[in-house]
């Protein structure tokens, strides 16, 4: 039995290098074979360990569902970058915003996955092209550190002689060049406007919007609410940006299909289909309708699962999984029963 590779560290999408693997890679994991439970027992024990290693990581990977929030992003990014594409000035743009663990991430990515591909395939025999730049707000940042977070994407070395405007002269002669047609700002809430150090950051990235012939998209968390959309600077910013706020999901039809969805994607031997459909509505009380502490704990309870031996999942093993703050502090209070 010949097993796959899945060794991927190194992967960031904040290098070119890592987005181009993230791209490469797509949706799909690498295909994991899946010998019947009296098979499985009869492997060599070394075997088995691989076997279990490969279906751990599996469960270990973020698994992106297209929600109806992603579907709209793609879709409203997508528009936004065919509508600037003859656009001289005052390109127009889009902020996802929302609390933590509501698919900000997952929905950029796969609107910067979708601009790529289609890019390629509109320009197959192009070489050179870097279609999506994407990058992230460090904390404290300075316009400097946010130049060389664009250098970084690109490969450009920084040197401590260089000063800010030769780093954005030689990122925005690049992204011209490669064509960079969608950049990406995640955490763009770590900008503060009440700093000097974060209005100069912030009138960075509006330079090389202006500079770079390209659709700009921000996320972060609660921006609509923090400084970044006040004051004069935000005239300018509501002005020309779209706004895609996120949410917890309600317990709705689509959040019963999150749940089905992820429990497909299951890899445990003795573990019964439809288990999770038939707790989605304590799924949803457990995470307050947080779809990244559904998945966190889905996946959680699958690798214990493995490692336990026990091969399913349970109510008692998703109440095993500890889940962050955000989750619980959305999450109802549990319901009194009658007397």
């Amino acid at each position: 039995m010949t097993l796959p590779d899945t060794d991927d560290a190194g992967q960031h999408l904040t290098t070119k290098d890592g987005w181009r693997r993230f791209v490469a890679g797509g949706p799909k994991p690498p295909h994991i074979p899946a010998p019947s439970p009296k098979s499985y027992a009869k492997l060599p024990k070394a075997t088995r360990l691989k076997l279990d290693d490969l279906r751990i990581d599996h469960h270990a990977r973020l698994m992106v569902v297209a929600t109806s929030t992603v579907r709209h992003t793609v879709t409203t990014g997508r528009r936004l970058v065919m509508l600037n594409r003859h656009a001289i000035s005052a390109r127009r743009g889009l902020i996802v915003s929302g609390p933590a663990g509501t698919g900000k991430t997952i929905a950029l990515t796969q609107l910067g996955l979708a601009h790529e591909l289609n890019d390629r395939q509109v320009h197959p025999d192009a070489h050179g092209r870097i279609p999506v730049l994407y990058i992230t707000v460090p904390p404290a940042a300075t316009a400097r550190m946010i130049a060389a977070e664009f250098a970084r994407f690109l490969g450009l070395p920084v040197h401590r002689r260089l000063n800010t405007t030769d780093i954005i002269e030689s990122v925005v002669g690049v992204c011209t060049t490669a064509r960079t047609g969608l950049v990406i700002v995640d955490e763009v809430h770590n900008i503060s406007l009440s700093t000097r150090q974060g209005a100069e950051v912030s009138d960075t990235l509006k330079y090389f919007s202006e500079r770079i012939p390209a659709t700009f998209i921000y996320a972060g968390i609660d921006i609509e609410h923090s400084s970044i959309l006040s004051g004069t600077r935000r005239a300018q910013i509501a002005g020309r940006f779209t706004l895609i706020p996120t949410h917890p999901f309600p317990y709705n039809d689509e959040w019963k299909g999150l749940v089905k969805t992820m429990e497909d994607t299951l890899l445990l031997h003795h573990h019964k289909p439809g288990t999770l459909a038939e707790l989605d509505r304590y799924l949803h009380d457990r995470t307050g309708g947080m779809i990244g502490a559904l998945s966190h704990q889905i996946r959680g309870a699958a690798i214990d699962a493995i490692l336990t031996g026990t091969e399913k999942i349970t109510r008692a093993e998703l109440e095993a999984i500890p889940l962050d703050v955000t989750a619980t502090t959305q999450a109802p209070r549990p319901r009194q029963a009658r007397t």
